[in-house]
């Protein structure tokens, strides 16, 4: 986390605002539920991250018609956005970590079996 702390600064975003809107990206539209599942976060930690991050105008938080409980999460266009300045965040990360390829390779080999 210390790598991605000043490339996430320059974007405006934390690291746990960051995997949400990796998430996001991915997901377009998701509810809190899904999305605490995803990242393994209660709602107590989602809540403050969404609520910032609809704030800063990349979320928008609506409750579902069908069922008032469920809110439904989605990206605004200024989310949908801030994907491009992110974009070469994991690179970066890559080049700074100083693991080569094959290390990266062997490494992620070892995470799926355990995972």
């Amino acid at each position: 986390m210390k790598l991605y702390r000043p490339l996430l600064a320059d974007i405006g975003l934390t690291y746990p605002q960051y995997l949400v809107m990796l998430v996001m990206w991915e997901e377009k539209e998701t509810t809190v539920s899904k999305l605490g599942e995803k990242l393994e976060l209660d709602s107590g930690t989602l809540t403050p991250l969404l609520k910032r991050l609809e704030l800063a105008g990349y979320l928008q938080r609506t409750r579902s018609i069908e069922d008032e409980r469920m809110v439904i999460l989605s990206l605004t266009k200024n989310g949908k956005q801030l994907r491009e300045k992110a974009k070469n965040i994991p690179e970066q990360i890559f080049c700074l970590s100083g693991i080569k390829e094959n290390q990266a390779v062997q490494l992620k080999a070892i995470l799926d079996e355990i995972g």
